[in-house]
């Protein structure tokens, strides 16, 4: 399930990088995309006398080419200690992800071309925590994935890491062209992870998406690659008939691993929601059946200060001891680095 945009717009400073070249070079010989050159700061050439919803229908389908600022990496509990921004946004639409609400109407895809900066960033954190490691997560406001093909960011970043003895690089997609980063002499510094769900929730809540078969396909060929593997189960639903959905989704991940979770690592995060995320979603996509109904939820403060409605401690007790046992029995040997 490949990703080609409709639109490509380019910051003039980022023509000033052999990256942002490469990309117009790329992009203005592609068909059927529109390629636009704008000034390095100000506004995009859309119309915008359009509703919201379509607004951010066409953001998800534009590529915007720039240079990032290198201010303060943020931090990035509990997956890393800091981002590393190679991409901002993602072309899929799953109903209930955080970007929809953290990245407002416009939610373009950002790739940035000053990726020898941004490493460079990244070198004065390793530095600054010796002698402890520093884990970088690559995805944490987005998926990197589905842009690899034009950018080869994650490509470049893995061979950065491989040689570093005190920096590790990780980062989750949904998306399945992994064939190039299958041959690269990573040294075991980056974890490759899929976020993977049961058929249910995949088919309702993200769609342009591959299906659950065909990320763990994806994820075999990266396992076989010797990267250390990862899963991020989320967002966990209750539903009628999820434990036997989750069990099948387990099932199917062992018999393509083979393996008996050794050197892998499972993420569950079960679904929550914020009362601003709701109103946005049910403005985007007005037919979704996510659940939202706050009157079966418990609302918790997180920690940003905000707060968000999540499932009942008994439910989420419930959540904890089924999916850490069929994941126990699957794989005995793998970690599961935390549930929330």
């Amino acid at each position: 399930m490949s990703f080609t945009p409709s639109y490509v717009i380019f910051r003039e400073n980022a023509l000033e990088y052999p990256l942002g070249n490469q990309l117009y070079k790329l992009f203005t010989k592609e068909k059927g995309i529109k390629v636009h050159k704008v000034s390095s700061k100000g506004p995009f050439p859309f119309d915008n006398d359009i509703s919201f919803r379509k607004k951010f229908a066409r953001a998800k389908r534009t590529i915007v080419v720039s240079v990032r600022s290198l201010n303060k990496f943020q931090s990035c509990k509990p997956s890393a200690h800091y981002q590393l921004p190679l991409v901002t946004g993602c072309p899929a639409h799953c109903h209930y992800c955080y970007l929809s609400t953290n990245l407002g109407k416009n939610p373009y895809i950002k790739v940035y071309v000053n990726l020898e900066d941004i490493l460079a960033r990244a070198e004065k954190y390793i530095v600054d925590r010796k002698p402890k490691t520093t884990i970088f997560e690559g995805a944490a406001t987005s998926d990197p994935l589905p842009v690899e093909k034009w950018t080869g960011s994650l490509a470049s970043t893995i061979k950065y890491f491989a040689d570093k003895k005190l920096g590790k690089f990780r980062f989750v997609t949904k998306f399945t062209e992994v064939e190039p980063l299958l041959g690269i002499d990573h040294q075991k510094k980056t974890e490759f992870r899929f976020s993977i769900n049961s058929k249910y929730a995949v088919e309702k809540f993200e769609p342009t998406t591959p299906t659950p078969l065909e990320r763990i396909k994806a994820a075999s060929k990266v396992y076989q690659a010797d990267y250390p593997l990862g899963f991020l189960i989320a967002p966990i639903f209750i539903y009628k008939n999820w434990e036997n959905e989750y069990s099948e989704l387990i099932k199917n991940l062992r018999d393509n691993l083979n393996s008996d979770g050794k050197g892998i690592s499972f993420e569950l995060i079960t679904h929550r929601f914020t009362e601003r995320a709701k109103k946005i979603i049910e403005e985007i996509y007005p037919e979704t059946k996510l659940p939202m109904n706050e009157e079966v939820r418990q609302f918790k403060y997180g920690q940003f200060g905000y707060g968000k409605y999540i499932y009942p401690k008994e439910k989420m007790k419930e959540i904890e001891d089924f999916m850490k046992g069929i994941i126990s029995k699957a794989f005995p040997e793998a970690e599961i680095k935390y549930f929330v």
